[in-house]
């Protein structure tokens, strides 16, 4: 995959990484301020290859993995976090780092009870209570894996790609584009919808124990959900605003946690 853009290290910014199971998740802080990347494995800020940017002394504030590490990557263990450096409540020892970091900075954003739902390759549903301890969630694939899974196992069906627009399954008004014609249209529009769903029943369930408990969406297919999830929320009064979308939480719980030299 093609670098995004060029990008020069600059000796002032800081830097955090998150490796994903698809992708590596990139952040910086400098000068100019906050600028977030998201890259092939091995590649870095701006789409560059990493053994340029450490040629030209890129240094991590931080970092986290739930995917996989190359060999000889080069990064710094001292700057690694794990679960023991997040301070979540009562998190077991199996859940993914990328789970606390999300469910721990919507918790200290929102004060109070949090369901964080990331949208990545796995769809994960994180949940917080009030005083701050991980009490459970839901996992289900993601929207390429399960438009692959639909693929690789069915004889007719082609291999789909992830609607990037809203348009591409829900046009305004949320009626016309909900039953499209063509077949990868129509796989597009219902893994979309099937995870706005199961988010949205999720929200239900969570507001008949804790009326006060605040949705956090996150994640690369997050934009695409977004607008499913507001207009279902929308559409029942009293539920305006109880949606926040922040795109890029666990490197921002990355920062706030490991906020770098002179931050």
């Amino acid at each position: 995959m093609a670098p995004e853009a060029a990008y020069e290290v600059a000796p002032e910014a800081a830097h955090w990484l998150l490796i994903g199971n698809s992708r590596w998740h990139w952040a910086s802080q400098g000068l100019d301020g906050w600028r977030t990347w998201h890259a092939p494995p091995g590649f870095g800020i701006g789409g560059a290859p990493l053994a340029a940017l450490r040629k030209d002394g890129l240094k991590l504030a931080g970092w986290a993995a739930v995917g996989p590490i190359p060999d000889q990557v080069g990064l710094d263990d001292s700057a690694r976090m794990g679960l023991a450096d997040i301070p979540l409540q009562a998190m077991p020892p199996w859940l993914g780092v990328d789970r606390a970091l999300v469910g721990w900075r919507a918790w200290q954003l929102s004060g109070a009870p949090v369901l964080v739902a990331d949208a990545g390759t796995a769809l994960s549903l994180t949940r917080v209570d009030a005083a701050g301890q991980f009490v459970g969630g839901r996992l289900m694939a993601g929207a390429a894996l399960q438009l692959r899974a639909l693929a690789e196992g069915t004889a007719q069906l082609p291999q789909a790609r992830v609607p990037k627009g809203t348009a591409d399954c829900m046009p305004s008004e949320m009626a016309a584009g909900l039953w499209p014609m063509e077949t990868e249209a129509a796989m597009g529009s219902g893994v979309l919808w099937g995870m706005a769903g199961a988010i949205a029943l999720a929200a239900q369930q969570v507001w008949a124990e804790q009326p006060d408990c605040q949705i956090w969406l996150t994640g690369g297919d997050g934009a695409q959900l977004e607008p499913l999830l507001a207009g279902w929320l929308g559409a029942r009064s009293g539920l305006e605003g109880r949606l926040q979308w922040a795109p890029d939480l666990a490197l921002e719980a990355l920062a706030a946690l490991r906020p770098g030299p002179g931050r």
